[in-house]
Parts: C-alpha cells; structure tokens; sequence
C-alpha cells in the first residue's frame, strides 16, 4: 500500500513566540502517524517582512534538523527546509513566504504548497496540539474516509478572564460526539482530504482574506457539494487567548464581525436572486439587535451576569447581521487601516492593506 503523503500547515503572522514554542510539538506530531503516512511540516509566514524564517531555521538547528538547504526565492525570502531524524523517522520541516496579506492568502499558499499531497492538516500559530491529536484526526479520516475532520479548540487564557468575558461564552469550544457529521468547521484544527478538495475546485476566497470568514465559507461549500465533516473528539487543540483579546471591548468587536460574515457567506452560497436573501437577513440581524439589546438591559438590572454577557453578545451580532446583508466587510486581519470596507463592483474602498 502506498503511504498516503499528509502536510500539518501552520500559518503565522509575527507571533514568533507561539511558532517557537509549537514547532517542536509539529513535529512529534507528524513522527505519531508516520508509521502510516509520509508526514511533513509546513510553515506558512504571511509577514511581508518575512520575520518567521529565522525562527524555523533556529528550529531546524536547535531540533538536530539535517539536510538544511534554500530552495526557490518566495516573495522577498528563500524557502527552507530541512528534516530531522525523530528515533528514526524522518520528518521533513518546510518553510515558504506568502507576503500577499490576509489569511486567505495564506491558506491557498497552503494548498498550493501541497498540491501533490493527499491529506493537509491546518492549525494556527496560536493554538497547541495536544498529545494525540494528528493521530486522532488521522484514525477518523482512516475509518469514514470522509472529506474532512474537526475537533475541539478550548481557550487556554493568559490569565484568567474577567467575569462578563467567561460568562459570554465567547471562547467556549463547541462539541459534538465522536464521528458525528457536522456542517462546517474552522480551519484552526481541520484536516482536508486533498482529492476531494481537488475535485470540487474549492479555493480559500480572497474576498474574505481581511474580514475572517473564509473557513465557514469554505467548509460550507464542502458540505454543499456533497462532503462530510466527521467531529473527532480526541483532536483537541488549545487556542492562546492573550490578556489583550480577553476584554469585552474585544468580544464585542468579534460577535460584530462574526454576524457580518456569517451573513455574508449564507449569500454567498446561495443559489437564487440574493437581494430579497438580503433584505431578509437585514430584517432578521435589526429584530435580533434589538430584541437582545433590551433583554441584555433587563438582565443587567436583574443582576444576571451571564444573560447579560450572552444577550450582548448576540445584540452585536445582530448589527453584524444587518451590516453584512449590506456587503459592508468587517475586517479583521487587515493591516493597518481603516475597520470597514464596501465591495462595490469589484473594488475596495474604506480601507488598505
């Protein structure tokens, strides 16, 4: 039987504290299904200054990597790569450039990178796997032989978070039981069948490379065309949540994002006249606004922390909903620059990259 060639890709921008920590973990991964499979490491940087790649070439010195080399120039930075020998086995470590911004970018670079492969397996520079998660990931793909396969991605706090934040459930991670087929996924923690994503042509849309959103709008298409998402309960991955992003102020602006994407994806996938889909989603986002907005008010009064948290929550992301229907784009991961841009015949205004 020939052995299936899989990519673990992680996609980094200027966390290089969370990379160095995680690189090693990578690789004890990839030598956990290496039995089985061909496994290699791939590090994605998405910083135009390329600040990533020393730290790979420390991990590939520091970590007794061997065969050390420079491949094609990618962007302003040579590729990397080199492997190191893991009581035995072989586990290749590659690093490449991607400085066109947004994380779209760097999950197509992703997939360009492993275009010959048969299983890519995402994770973020700011999660870490826990022991047995590739393998759990990989037995699920091995036993349903299903499109692709998810897990659990708890928060794991810098410091314990303030109380309106832990009672929003903002962090909380969703599960569902071992095998059971879900509808979509994030990418932080996803293994893609490569032939299956081949087949239906899915790309990462770039329309969606500064806002967020490009992995419900992808895995939704998945599941649209046919594929199944499998829920692989022992594929655990711990999500960094800095002091920074643990604030209200922060939940807020994400539940805001979240409501326009989640709308602006539905749209996208729909396969009818998508004004009245529109309007109808405007209606719905404006009536959920204000209905929790005056709930989150009574339960403020009451006391209730946890109602309250979770009603504001849900209001934000109902004005979210309505902005969305708009095909105003909430960004996220834009560099520098202004929060909100209109689409509007295929160009961008109200901000830059």
């Amino acid at each position: 039987m020939v052995e299936p060639v899989l990519t673990i890709a992680m996609l980094t921008y200027r966390r290089n504290s969370y990379l160095r920590a995680v690189l090693p973990l990578l690789v004890d991964q990839a030598a956990s299904v290496a039995h089985w499979a061909r496994p290699r490491v791939l590090v994605v940087d998405n910083d135009p200054q390329a600040g990533a790649r020393p730290v790979v070439v420390a991990a590939l010195d520091g970590c007794g990597f061997t065969d050390f080399g420079t491949g094609a120039v990618s962007g302003s930075a040579a590729a990397a790569t080199g492997r190191v020998d893991v009581g035995g086995l072989r586990i290749g470590l590659t690093y490449v450039h991607e400085p066109e911004p947004g994380i779209v970018a760097g999950r197509n670079r992703a997939l360009d990178e492993a275009r010959d492969d048969d299983l890519l397996v995402f994770i973020d520079d700011d999660e870490t796997p826990e022991p047995g998660w590739l393998a759990a990931l990989v037995a699920q793909w091995r036993t349903t032989r299903c499109a692709a396969v998810t897990g659990p991605t708890p928060a794991d706090f810098a410091e314990p978070p303030p109380p309106w934040v832990e009672a929003s459930g903002a962090f909380d991670s969703w599960q569902a039981e071992d095998g059971a087929q879900v509808g979509s996924a994030d990418t932080g923690n996803l293994l893609l069948d490569l032939a299956v994503v081949r087949r239906l042509g899915l790309r990462f849309d770039p329309r969606y490379g500064l806002t967020g959103g490009e992995d419900s709008l992808f895995t939704r298409q998945l599941t649209r065309a046919g594929g199944v998402i499998r829920f692989a309960t022992g594929a655990v991955v711990s999500k960094k949540v800095p002091r920074q992003r643990a604030t209200r102020a922060w939940v807020l602006r994400r539940a805001f994002r979240s409501g326009s994407s989640w709308v602006r994806v539905r749209v996208d996938t729909a396969g009818r006249v998508r004004l009245p889909l529109r309007v109808a989603y405007a209606a719905k986002g404006a009536a959920k606004a204000g209905a929790d907005f005056v709930r989150g008010a009574g339960a403020r009064l009451r006391g209730d922390l946890s109602a309250q948290a979770r009603y504001e929550v849900s209001s934000r992301g109902g004005l979210g909903m309505v902005v969305g229907a708009c095909d105003v784009r909430v960004r996220e991961y834009g560099r520098p620059g202004h929060r909100l841009a209109r689409h509007v015949g295929g160009s961008r205004t109200g901000g830059r990259r």
